[in-house]
């Protein structure tokens, strides 16, 4: 196989697509979505990818229909239930990025359990983007430096881009090496806009629920062929 990314990121698009395609009401297209987390977080740590980042809530998505966002937050719920278990069963280190503080209090607690649980777990580092804008996290980032400055901690003129870095979500974490989307779309809809300055793209028309194996290796494969540059050097 092609040279594999250590960072994958992944936005995931088409579920509803997927499921109308089909007659199916769409909320089974987020139900199988959700599988398909599952499914690809084994498939991307046997394809030797250590880091694994999916853009699973916006912050823009609390602008879908009540019943649709109820319905994403009922299977948010069930399958932080069920994550524990398959963390510690697959050493698998989780942690969600984004504003927590909008999610219900019983989320938020579960949330917790679970990247505690999982905390000492070496194998793939799973990363859940839930009510997640970029332009949102870099604001809190700012506001954190301000702080700072405010109490006399820092002086503006001394911030750097690793400060900047050190107070994003994903904090300690390499940036994506490759960004994909699914479903035919060909924008990052504000996910990963600092992380990503310099990773590869990668769109495609498979919807999410449909992106299984062949898929994932055909990503890689366009990956390894691409001739990784930085700064235009």
């Amino acid at each position: 196989m092609s040279e594999v990314p250590r960072h994958l990121a992944v936005i995931l698009d088409g579920n509803r697509r997927w499921a109308k395609e089909k007659g199916l009401p769409g909320n089974m297209g987020h139900v199988e979505g959700a599988k398909r987390i599952e499914e690809m977080c084994e498939l991307v740590w046997n394809a030797g990818i250590e880091y694994f980042t999916v853009y699973a809530f916006s912050t823009e998505n609390w602008s879908r229909p009540d019943a649709e966002v109820s319905a994403l937050m009922k299977i948010l719920r069930d399958y932080m239930k069920n994550c524990i278990k398959r963390a510690s069963k697959n050493n698998m280190k989780v942690r969600v990025i984004g504003d927590k503080t909008r999610l219900d209090a019983d989320i938020q607690q579960s949330i917790a359990e679970l990247e505690k649980a999982s905390f000492s777990n070496t194998g793939l580092k799973f990363t859940i983007a839930l009510n997640y804008g970029s332009r949102d996290e870099i604001n809190r980032a700012v506001k954190k430096l301000g702080e700072k400055i405010e109490k006399g901690e820092l002086k503006a003129a001394d911030i750097t881009q690793d400060m900047i870095s050190e107070e994003l979500d994903t904090a300690g974490y390499p940036d994506p090496d490759l960004l994909v989307r699914t479903s035919g779309e060909q924008r990052i809809s504000n996910f990963l806009l600092w992380q990503c300055a310099y990773s590869e793209f990668y769109f495609t028309k498979v919807n999410w629920p449909d992106f299984d194996k062949k898929e994932l290796e055909k990503a890689i494969e366009e990956y390894g062929r691409r001739e990784r540059r930085y700064g235009g050097v």
